[in-house]
């Protein structure tokens, strides 16, 4: 890594990125598209029951969430020995395979079944290439790797998602998703371009990937990512009809508000990763303390324009300033399976994203309102501090949630 120059590193480092924002898109258009989805695949239910065809057209967003954590920790364990450059840009290569039959299925639940095929790939390709940036960023750097890829993911959430909102509402939600398969090839021959080949971790294996879950920590802090961020997934993932149906406002005004909170999340995980490296455990607790406040002040402000579009920023800056601070703190318990880490850390958010969309979906069809989802996820988010609370009380090391690698593996 050494012999890099500053530009081919940077150059590198936004290539990752741009898979990142590729798996924004295909990951959060769903919310802004969901009206559009059901009136399309689920006519009948749509016409019966607009809020009932909403909770499952959420599907879309829960069986995504599902393929992830089922090929997250798969594909960790399967190419433990596979060179992390070769392992990303086959991953990229899944992505595009993945989200074109998404949006050329012709029935719902062949685009269910597309959706999780694309998401197998979803999770490594996060723990993959954060490992590649903190391994071109040099040593003590995991947070701001970490934050890098995952940029993209705000970036996409920032501009992308909304613009490839306006271009489903505009154009149906098809072209949507084959406008996310575009981007997904773009950054495979971004990748390839760019990043410098790299040898597999050494002494991986399959075993010793395995053996992070004899673990007690890494599943209580896998629980405590999967209940604690899944308070966020029910509000972003109902963003749609909250800002329709309770605010009160046009369709067209949907992609501001997401971009409102696509702002917010860049502007979290850009101080997130600077706050993982320095402070890790401050860091976890404060991240769900931010999540409990501002979850709490959407459920009160979203009725009002102002107060959700600031409400939407707060909850998307939250959300993501504890990502890399939660990835962080799986690897640290997870010593010897650095991809493990990563990978559960993963699956554990987008169990939160089912569990968030899968509930929310719930409160909203039993007649609790729209707004009853971000309640809910006021309560996940309580849950999570206490299960984070927990697993720091455990820790008998003198500072084991701030002792991270001195050197990343490729």
């Amino acid at each position: 890594m050494d012999s890099l120059t500053a530009g081919r590193r940077w150059a590198a480092l936004i290539a990752l990125s741009l898979g990142g924002f590729g798996l924004g898109l295909t990951e959060f258009v769903a919310m802004g598209l969901l009206p559009d989805i059901a009136r399309n695949l689920l006519p009948g239910a749509y016409a019966a029951s607009v809020p009932d065809a909403l909770a499952r057209a959420g599907w879309m967003i829960t069986i995504y969430a599902l393929g992830v954590v089922a090929g997250a920790p798969t594909i960790a364990v399967l190419t433990t020995r596979v060179p992390r450059r070769r392992l990303v840009l086959g991953l990229l290569a899944v992505f595009v395979a993945g989200t074109t039959a998404s949006a050329l299925a012709p029935t719902f639940e062949l685009v269910l079944a597309a959706r999780f095929v694309a998401a197998l790939a979803h999770g490594a390709y996060f723990g993959a290439a954060g490992l590649l940036a903190a391994a071109l960023l040099g040593p003590g750097s995991q947070g701001r790797g970490v934050s890098i890829v995952i940029g993209g993911l705000t970036a996409a959430n920032l501009i992308g998602v909304p613009l490839i909102t306006v271009l489903g509402q505009a154009h149906g939600w098809r072209a949507a998703y084959l406008a996310v398969a575009a981007v997904f090839a773009f950054s495979l021959v971004a990748v390839l371009t760019t990043v410098p080949a790299m040898s597999a971790a050494p002494g991986g294996s399959p075993r010793a990937e395995l053996r992070a879950f004899r673990s007690p920590q890494v599943w209580l802090v896998a629980l405590a990512v999967a209940v604690g961020t899944s308070g966020f997934f029910a509000v972003n993932s109902y963003i749609a009809p909250i800002t329709t149906h309770v605010t009160g406002l046009s369709e067209p005004t949907v992609p501001w508000v997401l971009a409102a909170m696509g702002l917010g999340m860049t502007v979290g995980i850009g101080l997130g990763g600077v706050a993982a490296d320095r402070d890790l455990r401050r860091s976890v607790l404060f991240g769900f303390l931010g999540l409990i406040v501002t979850t709490a002040f959407f459920a009160v402000a979203a009725g009002n324009p102002a107060g959700l579009v600031v409400g939407a920023f707060l909850v998307g800056a939250a959300s993501l300033f504890i990502v890399p601070a939660l990835q962080s703190r799986l690897i640290a318990v997870a010593p010897g399976a650095q991809l493990m880490g990563a990978a559960v850390n993963q699956s554990s958010l987008n169990i939160a994203n089912s569990i968030g969309a899968a509930l929310g979906g719930v409160v909203i069809a039993a007649g609790w309102g729209y707004l009853a989802s971000a309640w809910l996820g006021v309560a996940l988010s309580v849950a999570g501090l206490g299960l984070a609370l927990i697993s720091f009380r455990l820790d008998r090391a003198v500072e084991p949630a701030r002792t991270l690698p001195e050197h990343v593996p490729a």
